[in-house]
């Protein structure tokens, strides 16, 4: 169908500000202008830029915003209603919010009884009427007024009528959307329903949905919203905020796009949902979550044979979307469940056909479970399956050198001082010669890595583009302390490629050599560089190879 054909849907993304509520996050003003240029980019059409009377970084925001093209979100400032002994005219936190100078500006305002009854302890006609004088003070002065009615489903549960009379003060002051707030996250979908339909009933402008995530129903309660008739919808990128978080807006427009077939951002860029979410994990420094739906490193991923061997013949049988409509991508998994399908799909993927190759795919099956069970995993070091595979298919016969011995010293002189370590590396080069080689680094697997491609690099001179990014060590065997084996992946990266290599070993420096080593050598690999005895080696000392 037809952009042109499908209902509208308008999106509204809080994660500057709701977002920024969340637990370990703090966005600075240029982390702020660069999460809201991506937004504007996906097609958002409202990007709530903070608080501008709340604290300075979100004044400052407002400032630098302005400085910035957009080409189609609008920003807004948010706000809350003025205070019960003041004319909005003079209520300070209105006259900053209006100094952002935004066309569209939004409030939240009391429609729980409790609330206005406990918290602002005033009567419910005052808080009426701080609605209505807040709003049209702002409509004579913004293009946009949106009305956040805080707290609306637990209102309407406790008080029915009162909240039904706040939303509808708020509709004969101007307010151009009235946003119904399930602010505790206690609702279910069904309630979100009927609350709508209710609210329906009584205002005729347009209505929006703010979940968050207590009951982790948000986008579910954000969704029957969506059915009940809100055209809408808030949220924030990857759920982040206060407590359990927002409504994930990620998901919202993924479901409204290609599950209900209404228009958010359009095919083209819902495509780029996946970049979008992860580039906003960057700037906020989370992990992302693998198993996030639609965008996750895991939401595609394939594990079990059987599924592998079905998704091959088709796709739609494991999967309910197209991964690249959100910007994602299959991914096909190995370990002691894997199948024939898994070897051949991975082959495929390296570039290797396997599928008339019996004898070499049972082969590499073996190979890979016999591995796993000694504790070797694969599917976040597939570097090394890759080298495996290449192996055992005689593509890589010959190895780019010898290994003759290494020994590791920790020195430790006086209290005062850091530890350091010293490698001592010795290899047999592509053309025979011995060398011995040793360095200092900050730690024993420093130390190691610096002392092997010192020693390496006068034959491979692109090992100097590449260094180790990450180091992970899992204890294997419960139980039996400091005598159980242990597994290290080492991530490692030129400036071009990402990879990951794995080593299994009782002693961790052995497994991490053996990590180290396939790190090498799938760098070299890669690089499409060949063992070759001719090369001569270069700018090596006669005293190390003496002492070798």
């Amino acid at each position: 169908m037809a952009t042109e054909d499908r209902e509208k849907v308008y999106t509204y993304d809080t994660t500057l500000r709701d977002g920024c509520q969340s637990e370990e996050v703090s966005l600075t003003v240029a982390d702020k202008v660069r999460i809201a240029q991506l937004l504007d980019e996906l097609g958002i059409d409202y990007i709530e830029g903070g608080w501008p009377g709340s604290n300075e970084r979100d004044a400052a925001f407002f400032e630098e915003i302005k400085k910035c093209s957009l080409r189609h979100a609008k920003i807004a400032a948010f706000g809350s209603t003025r205070r019960a002994n003041l004319k909005a005219s003079e209520d300070r936190n209105l006259e900053l919010l209006l100094r952002a100078e935004t066309p569209v500006a939004t409030v939240v305002g009391k429609t729980w009884d409790l609330h206005v009854l406990e918290a602002l302890r005033i009567s419910e006609q005052a808080n009426l009427d701080v609605i209505a004088d807040t709003i049209s003070f702002l409509k004579r002065h913004v293009d946009e007024v949106i009305f956040d009615a805080e707290h609306f489903f637990d209102g309407l549960a406790n008080n029915r009528d009162f909240t039904l009379r706040c939303i509808k003060a708020a509709e004969q002051a101007g307010a151009d959307v009235i946003c119904l707030c399930d602010t505790n996250g206690g609702r279910l979908p069904h309630e979100i329903e009927a609350g709508v339909k209710a609210a329906r009933e009584a205002v005729k402008c347009a209505l929006g949905i703010h979940c968050h995530n207590d009951c982790e129903t948000a986008v579910a309660n954000s969704l029957a919203a969506v059915a009940a008739g809100v055209r809408h919808v808030q949220g924030t990128i990857n759920g982040i905020g206060e407590r359990c978080g927002n409504a994930n807006l990620v998901s919202i427009i993924a479901n409204l796009e290609l599950k209900l077939g209404f228009h958010c951002v359009g095919a083209e860029r819902l495509k780029r949902l996946r970049d979008v979410s992860m580039t906003v994990y960057e700037v906020a420094n989370l992990t992302p979550l693998a198993r996030q739906p639609f965008v996750g490193r895991s939401a595609f991923a394939h594990k079990a044979g059987i599924h592998v061997s079905a998704v091959q013949r088709n796709t739609r049988t494991y999967e309910h979307i197209d991964p690249q409509a959100v910007g994602n991508h299959r991914r096909v998994l190995l370990s002691d469940l894997s199948g024939r399908a898994n070897i051949v799909y991975k082959a495929r993927e390296f570039g290797i056909d396997l599928e008339q190759d019996e004898a070499k795919t049972a082969l590499l099956l073996e190979q890979l479970k016999k591995l796993e069970a000694q504790g070797y995993v694969f599917e976040g070091a597939e570097a090394s399956f890759e080298l495996m595979m290449v192996r055992a298919m005689g593509i890589l016969a010959q190895p780019y050198f010898h290994f003759v011995s290494f020994r590791v010293f920790d020195d430790k002189w006086h209290e005062e001082q850091a530890p350091f370590s010293e490698a001592v590396v010795v290899i047999e080069g592509p053309e025979g010669r011995r060398s011995r080689t040793s360095a200092v680094g900050n730690g024993p697997v420093n130390a190691l890595d610096l002392a092997l491609r010192k020693a390496l690099m006068p034959y491979y001179p692109s090992l100097e583009s590449m260094h180790l990014t990450d180091y992970k060590v899992r204890v294997l065997d419960n139980g039996v302390g400091t005598a159980a084996r242990v597994r290290v992946l080492i991530e490692s990266t030129d400036g071009q490629r990402r990879w990951t290599t794995v080593g299994v070993s009782h002693n961790v420096l052995e497994a991490s050599w053996q990590a180290l080593i396939d790190s090498i050598e799938y760098k070299l690999y890669k690089d499409n560089v060949r063992p070759d005895a001719s090369i001569s080696r270069k700018d090596v000392s006669t005293a190390e190879e003496a002492q070798a």
